[in-house]
């Protein structure tokens, strides 16, 4: 179940979550076996430090954000050096996530998903998640208002309000659950990238439209780690033909590598020029938790 962007809703029949700055990660546990997926794929060995989930019971279905924290705040960064650098056990252990779990879906066999958002909450409240050392319940809060000024000052990501009565509906966008950020981000489809001075220099984007990928501008990746980089260059791979409906503007373009467009990826952007591209972009990084062909535009 996906959030559906807009204003801060207000009234009793609300409550409000942090939005984290991490990815969406299901836990299944299933006759006391693990299975960690973020869309789909498979990331149980990726996050070993969130084995003890099975002591929570032998039968459960969790939705959360597993993140990174930094003094406290996500950092996307550093999650994303962590999903796509060498599994180091010793950070694993000095320097674990946390999955911030916010939902249950199944409990001892029991499907939850069409109990409203409240009980399920509460079913969520009375489980033992301490047990679990880097697990946490994600707060909620009653007061929308005061809980995005704090996560404003905090440099976070926003706010999610959930009405009280709403439905779990996988896969779905619903309007029972309102995302409010408090900059704006866009995940975006590689559709090629021009070379640095030993690295990718730069990814071109594009959006999946009516009658294909749409380009929507490019980003540096500059600031971004060697590690971050390299798993870059290991994951795009090379196109035939353009992959975009359109040519980027040949400033933009100019030496590009065309690749597959099978990597999605976040930038954080300053509004959109008149051409429609994104204005002032900033790499963020990797978003395997969404799907190329679900990528949209906020």
């Amino acid at each position: 179940m996906l959030a559906t962007p807009g204003t801060l809703p207000a009234g009793p029949e609300w409550l409000f979550e942090v939005k984290w700055d991490g990815v969406r990660l299901v836990a299944d546990v299933v006759d006391g076996v693990l299975r960690l997926t973020a869309a789909g794929r498979d990331v149980t060995a990726t996050f070993p430090e969130l084995s003890g989930i099975v002591a929570l019971a032998p039968d459960v279905l969790l939705d959360g954000e597993v993140v990174m924290l930094e003094g406290g705040v996500p950092s996307f960064a550093a999650l994303n050096e962590r999903m796509y650098g060498p599994l180091d056990p010793r950070a694993v252990a000095s320097r674990p996530v946390t999955y911030m779990v916010f939902d249950v879906l199944r409990l001892y066999g029991v499907p939850l998903m069409e109990r409203p958002y409240e009980e399920r909450r509460g079913t969520l409240e009375r489980m033992d998640l301490v047990a679990v050392p880097t697990m946490m319940l994600s707060p909620a809060y009653p007061d929308g208002e005061a809980l995005l000024v704090a996560t404003a000052q905090r440099g976070m990501e926003g706010v999610i309000a959930k009405r009280r009565d709403g439905r779990y509906q996988p896969g779905r966008r619903s309007s029972c659950w309102v995302g409010v950020t408090h900059r704006e981000a866009q995940v975006c489809v590689v559709g090629g990238w021009l070379p640095g001075r030993s690295r990718i220099g730069s990814l071109l984007l594009g959006v999946p439209e009516r009658g294909g990928l749409r380009y929507v501008g490019r980003v540096g990746v500059g600031a971004a780690s060697d590690v971050a980089v390299r798993m870059l260059e290991q994951r795009l791979e090379p196109a035939k033909g353009l992959p975009f409906v359109e040519p980027p503007p040949r400033a933009d373009s100019t030496g590009a590598r065309w690749c597959l467009p099978t990597v999605a990826v976040e930038v954080s952007f300053d509004g959109h020029a008149r051409s429609g591209t994104l204005r002032r972009t900033v790499y963020r990084g990797v978003r395997d938790d969404v799907e190329p062909d679900q990528v949209a535009r906020t």
